[in-house]
């Protein structure tokens, strides 16, 4: 399931303190506060009776895996909620921009946590999102990594959505569940909610002016394209019953993110060389084998000891991947929003 994530919030309040840093700009935070308030999709998340109607008539093992797909969605979007909501609550006094800012995303998520739900009742489910509160498992990142795996994960979920909106904006015969005619405004959201983060990390040009800034980028940037890649290819009769190649969806994804990224990380992977997508076929391969070995009827012990080179050699991919040369790239100064440049 989805990370709950929660950070240092005191080192949020230093980073962000009007009073601390007299140099602390601003102005793009103003900007992003007045979008926000905009509320471009206040009106957007209104269902009907199509939803039901569809849902009755998928079934099989793609019935299962939408149900499993909702289930993610909406413990994503609702752990987002609450850690925006948190940092909205504490940086209230500090910068009372920012925090708005983080308070209206906080409201976002919880839309759209809130629309997957009740996705899940026309497959005659729901989660318990109150449950989900009690029960989270803590996942703690000092404030720059949140920054850097928030930005990214914004980013290519924009890049997801739109892709596969377009796709079945072409291809109408595979639009099976009507929550896919929702996705082109729906990805508006996470590409602001990216383009904040983006603003977070422009403010503090220490995350991105050093060599230990280029080494974390290469890493959250490895970190979130292999995840993807290696759930993504668990459920590939959810891409081929919409229509899509799950791995040319998923490197269409990447390669689109990475470029976006590259206009603020100070440095990305190489993912169009076609060196990075035989590893992370490679990848696939022996996560399979995990997978395999776990669902075993061996007893622990033998699992154990069938897993272990396994992990050593996912470990090698993972680690020649990280090395290969990466692209530099990155600025802190730009003249347009990046929405502007990706829609």
């Amino acid at each position: 399931m989805p990370k709950f994530y929660t950070t240092d919030f005191d080192e949020m309040e230093t980073l962000f303190n009007t009073e601390i840093d007299k140099n602390l700009n601003q102005s793009e935070f103003e900007v992003l506060l007045q979008e926000f308030k905009t509320d471009y999709n206040q009106t957007h998340f209104v269902r009907n009776k199509e939803f039901k109607e569809a849902a009755d008539k998928i079934d099989g093992p793609l019935r299962q895996i939408f149900v499993e797909l909702l289930e993610r969605s909406c413990t994503a979007e609702f752990y987002g909620f609450l850690l925006y909501k948190e940092l909205g609550r504490r940086l209230k006094k500090t910068n009372p921009v920012v925090a708005e800012i983080f308070s209206l995303m906080s409201r976002d998520e919880a839309r759209h946590a809130g629309f997957l739900n009740k996705g899940l009742s026309d497959f005659n489910l729901a989660l318990g999102l109150g449950f989900l509160t009690k029960a989270r498992k803590y996942t703690f990142f000092k404030p720059k990594f949140i920054f850097y795996v928030t930005y990214l994960s914004e980013k290519i979920g924009y890049w997801r959505y739109i892709t596969i909106y377009r796709h079945l904006k072409e291809n109408p015969e595979y639009q099976c569940y009507p929550i896919f005619k929702y996705f082109e405004n729906w990805c508006q959201d996470e590409n602001r909610h990216g383009d904040f983060f983006s603003a977070l990390l422009k403010a503090q040009h220490q995350f991105l002016n050093d060599w230990k800034a280029k080494l974390w980028s290469r890493f959250f940037c490895l970190s979130v394209y292999v995840t993807m890649y290696l759930n993504d290819c668990q459920r590939t009769a959810f891409y081929e019953g919409i229509g899509l190649d799950t791995k040319e969806f998923d490197m269409h994804v990447i390669i689109e993110t990475n470029r976006t990224t590259a206009r603020i990380f100070p440095a990305v992977l190489d993912v169009e060389n076609p060196e990075f997508k035989r590893r992370l076929d490679k990848m696939v391969e022996i996560n399979e084998q995990l997978i395999a070995a776990g669902e075993s009827d061996d007893i622990h012990l033998v699992k154990d000891l069938k897993r272990i080179p396994l992990i050593a050699a996912l470990a090698s991919e993972l680690l020649a991947t990280f090395l290969m040369r990466p692209i530099e790239s990155g600025s802190v100064d730009f003249a347009e929003f990046e929405a502007q440049l990706v829609y």
